[in-house]
């Protein structure tokens, strides 16, 4: 006998900031929102769908450096599977949580930088039997719950009915204080060691890991290496740090108000990691999504800032549109996707599915491409995100000496920043983002890292420019009047 998981439709939808509000106190709290919708193709726009997902039946933290970081993470995909549901939203129970972009020191052998304040795991993934689930576009909600880990189907049925009834109840708790179990913000920044940071422009109290003429050189440094053969194309970052100051879900409001995305997400770790930090992210960018074995990914280059001036975003998006620059560096990383995915899946399903589309988002516009293929036989989700991770777009050509490039010129660990947040199904789907418009929040600090790829004709001065725009919906996140959440 095969349990099919229970399904209880919440009548009528409510809304997704106030159910996170109430799910908020219990461990694991993990959002991954859509804020903003995307049309792709006259197909389903991207950023259709929101999931809440708290209280795992069980955990994973691999610890940076790990030499079998997914052996774990296989086990527990292979131990619990669920068909899917169909005319459902697609994550239907899996494995959700985040990459760090540090995981490159146990894929490729990267070499650690010299200052990692958060200390953040290499992966924290969360086996979810429980979800609720939004379609934006047809204003509904689902509860869906698989009773796992029990996997006799009698016993399965129990737990999953006694867990609807536990989050049914949650939702209908009248008060929520998700303050009283955030411990992201303290009201004097903590004994964390920022002293390599420097003090910036902008709102009080930021602080830099660069100064401005350091980043400026460095990005020659960069062009240096391009010249000299080693790389095609480099992403190079600086990381803004400011006082927390206010709790982490509340950040997560302002910024979804600020700069709303299709691929955003709020991740509580403190509660199921050694770890006390929180994962706020406005992405617009996707790693990968699977459905049916077919594999998208949608990288993002080339940036231009928006005004909200018609006249100025207009010339913006005409001059972005004809950017030889930026269609070649655009260009670079749709060959590395191409040649990532070519390891995983048939080689002649491996096809361009858009190149260098303009999207248009709060602050910034961008042009996206889109990579997809199809999973060979052999391969699983695992292999996929072996075989990808981290994303081109957020390291450069070739990949891995680009890496080492980064890690021999960035002075701090990136964490979260850079990596992937999102799920692996039990039903084989899944969905990842690249963390860009991410904020790390931990130890009374907020991190705020920002870059760009640089390419042989990068100017210094520009590259550094572009960072602060791709900075401004945060910064705004940062620094505005207290949102209700």
């Amino acid at each position: 006998m095969t349990f099919e998981p229970l399904v209880k439709e919440l009548i009528p939808a409510p809304s997704v900031d106030t159910c996170t509000a109430k799910l908020a106190s219990l461990p694991g709290c993990l959002l991954l929102d859509s804020s903003m919708k995307i049309l792709n193709d006259g197909d389903q726009p991207l950023g259709r769908y929101s999931f809440l997902m708290a209280d795992p039946f069980q955990t994973v933290e691999v610890p940076l450096g790990c030499e079998q970081p997914f052996a774990e993470i296989g086990r527990i995909l292979d131990q619990f599977t669920s068909p899917t549901i169909p005319n459902l939203p697609p994550m239907q129970g899996g494995l959700a949580g985040f990459f760090s972009y540090d995981l490159n020191q146990s894929i490729e052998k990267i070499e650690p930088v010299t200052h990692n304040e958060f200390q953040l795991p290499a992966i924290v993934l969360a086996a979810y039997d429980l979800v609720i689930a939004w379609d934006h576009q047809l204003n509904r909600a689902w509860i869906i719950s698989h009773g796992f880990p029990e996997t006799i189907a009698e016993n399965q049925q129990i737990r999953a009915q006694a867990r609807i009834e536990y989050f049914s109840n949650f939702l209908k708790k009248e008060d929520s204080n998700p303050t009283n179990t955030d411990h992201s913000f303290v009201s004097e920044s903590s004994a964390l060691d920022v002293s390599h940071a420097l003090n910036v422009d902008g709102p009080t109290a930021l602080k830099s890991n660069f100064s401005k003429q350091n980043y400026i050189d460095t990005v020659q440094r960069c062009i240096d290496y391009i010249y000299a053969g080693d790389v095609f194309q480099i992403n190079l970052s600086q990381q803004l740090l400011h006082p927390a100051n206010c709790n982490s879900l509340e950040l997560y409001q302002r910024l979804k108000t600020c700069n709303p995305s299709p691929f955003g997400g709020y991740f509580d770790i403190s509660g199921i990691s050694d770890c006390p930090a929180q994962i706020i992210s406005a992405s617009p960018e996707r790693l990968c999504s699977v459905r049916d074995r077919f594999v998208e990914t949608r990288p993002i280059k080339g940036t231009r800032r928006r005004t909200g001036y018609p006249m100025v975003d207009i010339q913006a998006r005409e001059e972005l549109l004809a950017s030889e620059k930026d269609r070649a560096e655009n260009t670079m990383i749709v060959d590395l996707m191409r040649n990532d995915l070519s390891i995983v899946c048939e080689s002649d399903s491996v096809r361009v599915g858009q190149l260098c589309e303009l999207e248009e988002y709060q602050s910034v516009l961008h042009l996206v491409s889109s990579v997809q293929g199809k999973l060979k036989p052999a391969k699983n989700l695992i292999d996929l995100v072996a075989a990808i991770f981290p994303g081109g777009s957020i390291t450069g050509a070739p990949k891995v000496r680009a890496m080492e490039i980064i890690s021999e010129l960035e002075p701090c660990a990136r964490g979260a920043y850079c990596g992937s947040m999102g799920y692996l199904g039990f039903d084989g789907s899944a969905d990842l983002n690249i963390l860009i418009r991410t904020i790390t929040a931990s130890q009374g600090w907020w991190q705020i890292p920002v870059g760009g790829g640089i390419v042989s004709h990068s100017i210094p001065q520009k590259e550094y420019e572009e960072t602060w725009t791709k900075a401004a919906g945060m910064l705004r996140a940062v620094t505005m009047e207290q949102a209700s959440v």
